[in-house]
Formats: C-alpha cells, sequence, structure tokens
C-alpha cells in the first residue's frame, strides 16, 4: 500500500503539478476483468477531477499509463477507481531480497541515532513484586527492543522509591513488633546483609563488599521481601486509623530521610533500613534474571529527590505556598491542584518525578523520554508534566506517557498491595511454570510474555492460565511450536550433507544476551551467513493460491514493524506472528515440501517465514527453543 500510495503521488505530481495525498485502500471481492483477484485500489483520480478539470476516468487512464511498480499491475474501474493486483513476481522477488540480505531488508531506521530512555518496572524497595511489575518489565522490554530495531540507544531506566511514606510505615509496624524485628535480624544476619557498612548502589550491580556479597542468598533476600510487604501492610493500616501512628509515621519519615541524605549507618534504625533496601534490590534482581530483563541505569527516590525540591523552590511562580506546603494548582490548566513539597519541607512523590525527570535529561540528553506505568496515574502524571511544561518545555515535549490497566485471573478483584489483597509477580511465574511442566525455563517466559504482549495497551487484561500455554491458539507455546516445525522440514532439507541448512543474520539480540548500549559496540549479535544457492530461482517459481497467500503474508513483516514502532505497539508484532503462524499450517497441510518436485523453492520459502518468526520472537523479548 504504501509502495503504491507513493507511486501514485509521484505520477499525479508529474503529470499535473499537484500535491495529493492519495488513498489507497484494501480491495475486497473485486475482480480484474481476466477475473483476478483485486489487492488495492484508489479513489485518486476521482478526487482530482474537479481540480484538474477533466473526467475522473481519463485522469485514471493517464496516471496507469506513467505508473511503473515492478510487480504491481494496475486496470480503471467503473467511473474512474484504479485496481491494482500485486503479481507473484513482487512477492518473490521480495523473498529473493531476504534471502540475499535479510537485515537490510526487514530494517528500520526511525529512529537512527537517536537516544531514547524507557523507564519502566519502577517497584519500590520494601514492598513485594505483584503481576502488575510483571507486566510492565515484558511490555517496557519490548517496546525498548522496539526503539533498538528502529536504530536508537536505548536506555533501560527503573525508578524506586527508597525513601517516602512506604517505607517509613514499613519500617514503623517492623520495629515496633518484636517477633518481627528478630525474625528480620535472623534472616538479614544469615544472608549477609546487616552491617554491610555502605548501601547497594543499584539493583543488580556489583556490592562494595564482595565478602558480603557472595554470602547473601536469594532464599534470605525473597524471605525479608515477604516479611517487609507484611509489615507495609500493617504500617499502611495504622497510619489510616490511629492518629497517634500518623504522627509517629511521619516523623519516622523525616527520620530516614535524614539516613539517606547523610548517609548513615550506625544506628539501629539505620542498619534495618540498609538491610531491607538491600534484601529488596536482591529480590529484584532475582526477579529480572528470570524474566531476561536488564537494566542500564536505576534512579532511587533519595538520589532524585533533591534535584525535585531545587526545581519546586526554583519556581514560585509555578509552585505556590499553601498553608505551608508547595502546591501546583492545576485547575487553572483543568487538571487538579496536586502537593510537591509537603509541610515538614519534604518532597512528595510528584517532586521526585520532577527531579528524576531533570536528572535523565542530565545524564543522556535524550531524544525521546518513554514512561511507562499504570492507568491510576494518568492524571497525575498530566499535573506533573503540565507544571514542568512552564518553565521547561522542551523536556515535556519529548517526553511520553504510556498506560497499562490491571493484570487478573479470571474472577480476581483490583489488587491494592496497600491492603494485601494483591497477586504476587511470582505466583504467577509458578502457575504458569506448573501448568506447562517443563524444566525449559524458555516455555514459561515464552507463554506468560506473549500472553502480555499480544495485548493493545491500554485497558484491563484479564491473564488466562490454560489459554497462555495451549499448543493451539494464539499463544507463546503455539508460535515455538511453529518454529520447531518449520525447523523440522528444513532439517529434512539441508541436512543430507549436500547443501548446508539456511541461516540468516538477526540484528535482534537475544533475550539473555542483551548488554548495555555503552558497552554494545554493533547492534549486529550472533551474525552468520545464509547459504541459500540460486535464491533467484524464485522469480520464475509459479505459486499456488495457497502458496501466494503465505508468501503475501511473510512480505508484510517490515511494514508491520514500522506501525509496531511508530505506535509503540507490541501487540501489533504478536497479532503478525500469529497469523504468519496460521497461514504456515494451512500451508504445510495442503503443500508438500519434501521430496516434491519443487522442494528447493518450496524450502526457500519456510526458510525466510522461520527467519521472520524468529526474529519477531526475539523482538518481543522471546527465547527460541530449539526442539519441544
Amino acid at each position: 500500500m504504501e509502495e503504491i500510495r507513493s507511486e501514485l503521488e509521484k505520477v499525479v505530481k508529474l503529470l499535473f503539478g499537484v500535491e495529493v495525498e492519495a488513498e489507497v485502500v484494501v480491495a475486497e471481492g473485486q475482480k480484474f476483468s481476466d477475473g483476478r483477484e483485486v489487492d488495492f485500489a484508489s479513489n485518486v483520480a476521482m478526487r482530482l477531477a474537479k481540480e484538474v478539470g477533466q473526467a475522473p476516468r481519463e485522469i485514471a487512464t493517464e496516471i496507469l499509463n506513467k505508473f511503473e511498480m515492478e510487480g504491481c499491475e494496475g486496470e480503471v474501474a467503473g467511473p474512474g477507481f484504479l485496481n491494482f493486483c500485486i503479481g507473484d513476481s513482487y512477492y518473490l522477488s521480495s523473498l529473493a531480497r531476504m534471502i540475499d540480505d535479510f537485515d537490510n531488508e526487514v530494517k528500520c531506521d526511525g529512529y537512527a541515532g537517536q537516544t531514547v530512555i524507557c523507564e519502566f518496572s519502577d517497584p519500590n524497595p520494601f514492598k513485594v513484586l505483584h503481576v502488575g511489575h510483571l507486566y510492565t518489565s515484558v511490555v517496557g522490554d519490548a517496546i525498548s527492543r522496539l526503539f533498538e530495531y528502529a536504530g536508537a540507544k536505548v536506555i533501560r531506566a527503573n525508578f524506586g522509591g527508597d525513601v517516602g511514606l512506604h517505607v517509613s510505615k514499613t519500617l514503623y509496624a517492623l520495629t515496633r513488633n518484636p517477633a518481627s524485628l528478630a525474625e528480620f535480624r535472623e534472616t538479614a544476619q544469615a544472608g549477609g546483609l546487616l552491617g554491610m557498612g555502605t548501601p547497594h548502589p543499584q539493583p543488580g550491580k556489583p556490592s562494595v563488599s564482595p565478602a558480603a556479597k557472595a554470602a547473601q542468598s536469594a532464599e534470605s533476600s525473597a524471605k525479608l521481601a515477604e516479611l517487609l510487604a507484611k509489615c507495609y501492610v500493617e504500617g499502611t493500616r495504622a497510619y489510616e486509623e490511629d492518629e497517634v501512628a500518623r504522627g509517629e509515621i511521619d516523623e519516622l519519615n523525616r527520620e530516614i530521610y535524614g539516613i539517606v541524605a547523610e548517609d548513615k549507618h550506625d544506628s539501629e534504625l539505620a542498619k534495618v533500613y540498609w538491610a531491607g533496601r538491600e534484601a529488596s534490590y536482591e529480590y529484584f534482581k532475582e526477579f529480572y534474571a528470570k524474566l531476561g530483563v536488564e537494566f542500564d541505569e536505576y534512579y532511587p527516590e533519595s538520589e532524585v529527590a533533591g534535584r525535585g525540591l531545587a526545581e519546586v523552590k526554583a519556581h514560585p511562580e509555578v509552585y505556590v505556598d499553601s498553608d505551608g506546603a508547595k502546591v501546583f494548582r492545576g485547575e487553572e490548566y483543568g487538571l487538579h491542584t496536586r502537593v510537591f513539597v509537603n509541610k515538614m519541607g519534604l518532597p512528595t512523590y510528584e517532586a521526585k518525578d520532577v527531579g528524576l525527570l531533570f536528572t535523565k535529561w542530565n545524564d543522556f540528553h535524550f531524544d525521546k523520554s518513554v514512561v511507562i506505568t499504570g492507568n491510576e496515574i494518568i492524571d497525575y502524571m498530566k499535573v506533573v508534566l503540565k507544571s514542568v511544561s512552564l518553565y521547561a518545555p522542551e523536556l515535556v515535549e519529548r517526553t511520553t506517557h504510556l498506560t497499562h490497566g490491571m493484570v487478573r485471573l479470571p474472577g480476581n478483584e483490583k489488587m491494592a498491595s496497600r491492603k494485601g489483597n494483591f497477586l504476587r509477580a511470582v505466583d504467577v511465574i509458578n502457575i504458569v511454570d506448573e501448568e506447562i511442566g517443563s524444566d525449559d525455563t524458555r516455555l514459561t517466559m515464552a507463554a506468560l510474555k506473549y500472553a502480555f504482549l499480544k495485548y493493545k495497551m491500554g485497558g484491563n487484561i484479564e491473564f488466562d492460565v490454560k489459554s497462555s500455554v495451549a499448543v493451539t491458539g494464539n499463544s507463546g507455546i503455539y508460535l515455538e511450536y511453529a518454529t520447531v516445525r518449520a525447523k523440522k522440514i528444513l532439517e529434512k532439507l539441508y541436512n543430507n550433507g549436500e547443501e548446508q541448512m539456511p541461516k540468516f543474520t538477526s540484528s535482534v539480540d537475544s533475550p539473555s544476551s542483551r548488554v548495555s548500549p555503552s558497552r554494545k559496540a554493533s547492534r549486529l549479535s550472533g551474525a552468520r551467513s545464509l547459504n541459500l544457492e540460486s535464491a533467484s530461482s524464485l522469480n520464475s517459481y509459479n505459486l499456488s493460491s495457497v502458496e501466494r497467500l503465505f508468501v503475501k503474508k511473510i512480505c508484510q513483516y517490515k511494514y508491520v514493524l514500522y506501525e509496531a514502532v511508530e505506535g509503540m505497539a507490541p501487540h501489533l508484532v504478536c497479532n503478525y506472528l500469529y497469523e504468519l503462524a496460521q497461514e504456515f499450517s494451512r500451508f504445510y497441510e495442503k503443500v508438500k515440501v519434501v521430496d516434491s518436485e519443487y522442494e528447493a523453492e518450496r524450502g526457500r520459502i519456510v526458510a525466510v517465514y522461520l527467519a521472520v518468526l524468529e526474529h519477531g520472537l526475539r523482538l518481543l523479548g522471546i527465547e527460541i527453543v530449539e526442539e519441544m
């Protein structure tokens, strides 16, 4: 469609000197005069009639006489419609080019030379990871991969609340319960988390104390994370129901800010704080390792709060005094008022987000910043970004806020971690793992990731475990099976010692091999040569109707990728891969490949299909299995 549209606009400009946006649509149920199906149609000639002063059919005939596009035939129909039929030569030429240079044929350079920072996941230390973190981690990594595919240098960023009311609520409940505190100390000591001396700088990055680091265990960190989550629920209840407790928690919040700001480690509270934060980071590290997601930057709230506080104080015309606090009055802009600095002089979440935006800009001078969160903070982010737009509009113009709905199992109510009725991320992973019944964790991740990514972002998602692991239907397991089935065909064709099995280059990193952009020398990862002699022989091959539909779907891939990048929409890739696998299934059932008269040509078609399927799955962050 894009090629036809571009050629039509060029011809119209040449013939009539007119700039026009040529509309091209998919034609359904229409036939050429010789009985062939029409693929696309355009009414551009009819739209030009008044301006040009000619009959639409005359205009269409002139356009068609100058129209040149390899493998595309046109015909004038009715009062002046232009119908187009894409011939086999067009699709087979595209396949031949994919065989010759797969990367170049499917590449997109829409973000070449740009720096894009993708912020997602954002779990808070001292709280347990729920299924929402699982979802946003998967989606954020897939969107990051789309940007990388489009040529961008991508920074995966993670933002977490290591200070704030949630921390003081947790430590209030912990330190006032002797049994919980004793359990915490015992577990932390066993894991090497108490008495470390300095805080862990980032999740997954080396501790300053290798000996202490070696003593830690994933088991201890997970146990501590669960204990802290329980304390958070208890502390929240106390804050909401007990006025005395509320005052004590507010004071504890101020004290914790001081511990972090002054880097204190001697007091009992400081030791508990640093041990709890370290346990949370270790817990996060294990979680991300399971997903195959690696972050380049982690921004604790404590490190950006100061910058946010400074920006708020520097702009009194934006953030005004209100009963001892600093607020932004959003009503003037159709929004609502929010507090950026509370009465105690402490920055709120709003101010920290302001600080984060400026910190990311100072660190990377990004061309685009994408922030991925749940729908519940849409209005919150509108206020934050609007306030910044009044004194740093260029940063807001470069920022995109993407949101998603809630993830639930069938029948589950909305999750709320402050009440403790949330679905833990680890529980979801374990449920899928048990359902699959395989030791290959790649299948678990394929099922999970695809089940999340196949939905368009925005609405709520009901995660059906049974359908996510089904070998038939729209699932990651089905697509894994589709790759294995294609490989079996190619093994029969090429593993006889006479010709090497075809392998394509790939610019898409395997999920387990992604490295930081600062360490990545090239976007090419594991490039391998393609050994398919006489790829040009496809140009003279006559496709059957089933083969034509299959090849046509293969050739749509790069255009789907353009749309996915432009819309930051991994679900478009999922939809396409599922449709492609379905076309392959029909092809597999009705067309003989091995030991057929045309096994060489058909083998090449299957090889390109497999390359597309694997490329697409890697873009989604899904590892590919060799057999099932």
